[in-house]
């Protein structure tokens, strides 16, 4: 299986450039931060290739501009060509399937923050799950005034530092 699911920068403004035939396509490359740091504390980046055909170089050439956080999704892809100089040149593509632009549409808005100022749902008192405090207890025993734990497990309450994600 050849997959690969990224999320990055875009490193300069796309232009889309047509084929002889008529065919969008976008040519670009996605900054995509490594998950460590270098020995100085620095963060280290990859930058890749990319390509986009058709209606998402139509998208990417109209709707992202240089240093737009995007998500992207393809197949790594080689090719070979001959350099002017006769030499033999190697080159390792992203061929991009879909695309999405992650970068808020107003400059001066917040990134989406999932759950922001929301509170936790209500679960129902015939829930029959685990945060219910009557399951397990005949539906006799268990008081229908009882409100439900709707505290997270500890293990959804994570602490994660702006330094720690890859963008």
């Amino acid at each position: 299986m050849n997959k690969v699911i990224l999320i990055g920068r875009i490193t300069k403004d796309p232009e889309i450039r047509y084929t002889p035939s008529g065919v969008p396509t976008v040519s670009f490359t996605l900054a995509v931060d490594r998950g460590m740091r270098d020995a100085n504390g620095n963060r280290q980046a990859d930058f890749l290739n990319c390509v986009a055909w058709r209606g998402q170089a139509d998208f990417i050439s109209r709707f992202i501009k240089k240093g737009f956080l995007m998500s992207v999704e393809g197949r790594i892809q080689t090719r070979n060509y001959q350099g002017q100089d006769g030499q033999t040149r190697y080159v390792t593509e992203i061929i991009l399937d879909a695309v999405e632009n992650l970068q808020p549409r107003d400059p001066n808005a917040q990134p989406y923050q999932p759950n922001q100022g929301m509170q936790q749902p209500q679960y129902q008192q015939n829930y029959q799950g685990y945060n219910n405090p009557s399951h397990g207890v005949p539906y006799t025993q268990a008081t229908p005034t009882s409100q439900p734990d709707t505290e997270a497990p500890q293990s959804f309450n994570v602490d994660i530092a702006d330094d720690d994600l890859p963008f």
